[in-house]
């Protein structure tokens, strides 16, 4: 089962980053969560990762609706986004927001989340064709 879209590029990891915030923005996410993994892997345990970070983007009209659709739906925000060096080449992953509605079963949420998935997919398009600010 796919439950997310990726984009592969050739360009720096911290680069990449900074794309990837900016094309959420102008698709109207806000980051609300940011988890350096590599960073607390390497601190807990002690392991040895290549960078891997998560963002938590968030579209607030989107979250509204979908939260007045279903309050239990904060469960399964924000939508995430993995930026991660592999292979010598950055990729940067977003989940398919139709998960929602798989994972619920409420239809009312496929207008929401088919709109938050029109949105990430256009991100990840500006990061991939490097149009970001």
């Amino acid at each position: 089962m796919a439950y997310g879209t990726a984009v592969t590029v050739d360009r720096p990891y911290s680069e990449v980053v900074d794309q990837v915030r900016a094309a959420l923005q102008e698709q109207g996410f806000g980051v609300l969560t940011e988890i350096d993994v590599q960073a607390t892997l390497r601190e807990k345990l002690g392991a040895q990762l290549e960078p891997y970070l998560i963002l938590g983007a968030c579209n607030p009209p989107l979250a509204h609706r979908a939260l007045s659709a279903d309050p239990s739906i904060g469960l399964l925000l924000p939508c995430n986004v993995v930026v991660r060096r592999q292979e010598g080449r950055t990729v940067v992953e977003a989940l398919d927001p139709n998960i929602m509605v798989e994972v619920t079963g409420d239809a009312t949420l496929s207008l929401i989340a088919a709109e938050a998935s029109v949105k990430l997919n256009a991100a990840l398009e500006a990061v991939s064709e490097n149009r970001t600010a």
